[in-house]
């Protein structure tokens, strides 16, 4: 049970980076400072007074950042990758008693392919508000991504079991936005 547990923290916090970059890495620190949070051996640094202020910076940035309107579209073409490393990470960071195979195994398929999956969703859904409301619904969707990353990150902490779920609706509501995004580009463009 205790891998389970651990698979879906890694998941949900993953997941939460697709949506924000440094939310769950500020939320794991936080919980991990505090003692709520085990960390994997050679992750200890996440639960540190230096990591906490660095990740508790960055989130305020970022945060800021996705509300300027041209400044978010700039981000996605840096946060893409950034989402997808932060999510190995993320899980990694968490995946403990396990041989160093599987938990890197893990955090690269499962982490960073949650974390992008999200994020490709992001981005798209980003494109298409640009594109259809000139930018005007991109301080609704910063706000959707700002609540989801919170959202998930904080689950994922406290209910791993229930953010695993939450992470599965993620993954299958990303492959359709993702989908129905194409669709829309496709038969806009024929």
């Amino acid at each position: 049970m205790d891998v389970l547990v651990a698979v879906a923290i890694g998941l949900g916090l993953a997941a939460a980076c697709g949506f924000r970059v440094f939310v769950p890495l500020f939320a794991a620190s936080i919980a991990a400072s505090g003692g709520s949070l085990t960390l994997a051996p050679g992750f200890e640094w996440l639960g540190t007074d230096a990591a906490m202020v660095a990740f508790g910076t960055a989130t305020v940035l970022e945060i800021g950042a996705y509300y300027v309107p041209w400044l978010d579209h700039l981000l996605d073409t840096v946060t893409t990758p950034a989402s997808v490393a932060a999510g190995v990470v993320a899980s990694a960071a968490v995946l403990v008693d396990l041989p160093p195979l599987v938990q890197w195994s893990v955090a690269l398929v499962g982490g960073g392919g949650v974390a992008g999956l999200t994020q490709g969703a992001t981005v798209a859904l980003r494109t298409k508000s640009g594109l259809f409301t000139g930018g005007l619904a991109n301080f609704a969707v910063s706000s959707f991504e700002l609540i989801g990353a919170t959202a998930t990150a904080i689950l994922a902490i406290l209910l791993p079991l229930v953010a695993l779920a939450v992470v599965s609706v993620i993954v299958v509501v990303s492959f359709r936005v993702i989908r129905r995004l194409r669709r829309l580009g496709v038969s806009r463009a024929a």
